[in-house]
């Protein structure tokens, strides 16, 4: 059996590469599925399909639209959602995908660190579980196979 996951979060960085690698050492059957990582096509794919936007807000109402469009898409497909909450960046995106999954009774996995306990506390009743490692999500998902 083959899990499809989507990785909700922050695209700053490299976390979902660490995701996917630490899930084959597993030896677990994921395909995984996310946000745009590609900051610049992210913000621009309004303007790139739609034309010249008049201004700011213009231009990323649109990207918003197809990017929301584009998550829901591939978040309906996934199996189950693992939405990372770091400390390093804003996490506007992360919260809200997080809040569409548990809405979409998606089966969701909040990682957090333990200095984000009160601020995503809400959040974290609504998930079914959440954890504060990445190695804890796999093993939580490892759980699925046994």
């Amino acid at each position: 059996m083959e899990l499809t996951v989507y990785l909700a979060g922050q695209i700053h960085d490299d976390w979902r590469l660490k995701v996917e690698k630490k899930a084959k050492q597993k030896d677990l059957s994921l395909t995984f599925v996310g946000p745009q990582t590609n900051h610049e096509r992210s913000d621009n794919i309004g303007e790139d399909i739609l034309g010249e936007q008049p201004g700011k807000f213009y231009k990323d109402d649109a990207a918003s639209a197809i990017n929301n469009l584009r998550t829901q898409v591939l978040m309906q497909k996934s199996d189950i959602v693992i939405a990372l909450f770091g400390e390093s960046y804003k996490q506007w995106n992360t919260a809200m995908d997080a809040s569409t999954a548990i809405a979409m009774n998606k089966p969701t996995i909040i990682v957090r660190p333990e200095s984000l306990i009160h601020p995503l506390k809400e959040l974290s009743n609504k998930a079914n579980i959440t954890v504060e490692t990445i190695d804890q999500a796999l093993e939580v998902i490892g759980y699925i196979y046994e």
